[in-house]
């Protein structure tokens, strides 16, 4: 009797990490946790031990976060041009292996800005703001093209509550280093190193082709086949407006609350150092909970609650400047941050399905500007205020009014153009 032939799809190779939706997800939280949480805000609750060192000011601090935002626009804007310029040479290097190339840099810079070398900060800062970007625009894409080649993108949403970890984990082992008076130097080191741990966990991981499903259908893909929404041009222009108003409006808060804090509590109370991870709780649990809003809820009603939200923060930090005032306030900025962006990029699918990636680059363009405008406008209120609260409080209530403005153009959207109504059976 002839020995049965076996089929040649039997003989693949097992399962590996790669093939785990699970360990996809993980790995892409994970990349995410070490770009953004420490290689982009790291810098976050060192700037205090750094002033303390005296090796920085605050003038010299908001310019070392501006460049950084400029980085992390450069990097998006790189990420969206190389296709265009070079398609076939560009193409073999996208998704896994930019993510890897993206997290040894950040490995590098953050070590690097451990070194006695003033001079190079702002280089290394503002390189550390590119990879940021091309880690999180090539593994988040990566992952969520796996995760839907698997049929678990549900899972997604594991993968955006990788910077607020990222955040809880710095804020605290920064809280830590303050209390055992170590140097900002030694804190480089270690985060560069915790860096390294998370990049070795996403390497076996994170690799090859994300391999997408041919003619994928599903949420995503009825909103690529839904007709442009209406408002047309005037919509597109208004919503990235609004977008860049959120990029102004959270940065001032998030790159020196634990500086504002400790300017306005007792000396030696430890809670400056917590706010930052608290922060870092409420943006992680706000990726989760985003995740299941009902897709029937208008994204723009939901973005300007968003808005809101960040901006009765902030003024409750103003406002209520003590400990219970600064420990809600933090959780309360934290909790819409990612489902911004979230809701953000589904509505630019909604109005304008036949521009693809472009659109949700446009607005990450537009988010980048108004990041870099924060800094600069505190170093402004710091100069011409008598003292620096007063010149904090400034900085604080121009961005509260900066979201306050998006959270109104975002309601006159969903006033002027309501959304379509659903087909029968859609």
């Amino acid at each position: 009797m002839a020995p049965e032939t076996v089929p040649a799809d039997t003989l693949a190779k097992p399962p590996t990490l790669v093939d785990n939706p699970l360990a996809v997800a993980l790995a892409g939280m994970a990349a995410l946790g070490a770009a953004m949480g420490i290689g982009r805000f790291a810098f976050t609750p060192l700037l205090p031990m750094m002033l303390g060192d005296g090796v920085l000011t605050l003038a010299g601090g908001s310019w070392l976060a501006t460049v950084n935002y400029v980085g992390y626009l450069v990097g998006a804007l790189a990420c969206m041009a190389l296709p265009w310029l070079a398609p076939d040479a560009f193409r073999p290097w996208q998704g896994a292996r930019l993510t890897r190339w993206g997290l040894a840099a950040t490995v590098l810079l953050t070590c690097g800005m451990a070194l006695p070398l003033p001079g190079a900060w702002p280089l290394l800062r503002a390189a550390a703001g590119v990879a940021s970007a091309v880690v999180f625009l090539n593994v988040s894409s990566w992952c969520m093209a796996r995760l839907v080649a698997m049929g678990q993108p549900a899972l997604g949403g594991l993968i955006f509550c990788g910077p607020g970890l990222g955040i809880v984990l710095t804020g605290l082992s920064g809280s830590a280093m303050v209390a055992a008076h170590w140097r900002a130097a030694t804190a480089w080191a270690v985060f560069g190193l915790l860096c390294a741990v998370l990049c070795a966990l996403v390497w076996p991981v994170v690799r090859g082709s994300a391999r997408p499903a041919a003619g994928a259908s599903g949420p995503a893909a009825a909103q690529a086949a839904a007709p442009g929404a209406r408002g047309g041009r005037s919509a597109r222009a208004l919503l990235t407006l609004a977008y860049g108003l959120a990029g102004l409006g959270y940065i001032v808060t998030a790159t020196f609350l634990p500086v504002i804090a400790r300017g306005v509590l007792p000396a030696g109370s430890p809670w400056p150092d917590l706010f930052w991870p608290v922060f870092g709780a409420g943006v992680a649990l706000g990726a989760a909970l985003s995740t299941r809003t009902p897709a029937a809820w208008d994204r723009r009603w939901l973005l300007a609650g968003c808005y809101a939200l960040q901006a009765f923060s902030i003024g409750l930090g103003l406002a209520w400047p003590g400990v219970p005032g600064f420990a809600l306030g933090s959780l309360l900025l934290g909790l819409p941050f990612t489902a911004i962006t979230f809701y953000a990029l589904q509505e630019a699918r909604r109005i304008w399905p036949a521009a693809g990636d472009s659109f949700a680059g446009l607005l990450t363009v537009a988010y980048g500007l108004g990041q870099i405008a924060g800094p600069p406008l505190v170093a402004w209120a710091l100069h011409h205020a008598a003292t620096p609260r007063q010149g904090f409080a400034h900085g604080l209530a121009m961005a509260a009014g900066a979201l306050c403005l998006g959270a109104a153009m975002l309601g006159a959207m969903a006033w002027r153009w309501p959304p379509e109504p659903r087909p029968e059976g859609g």
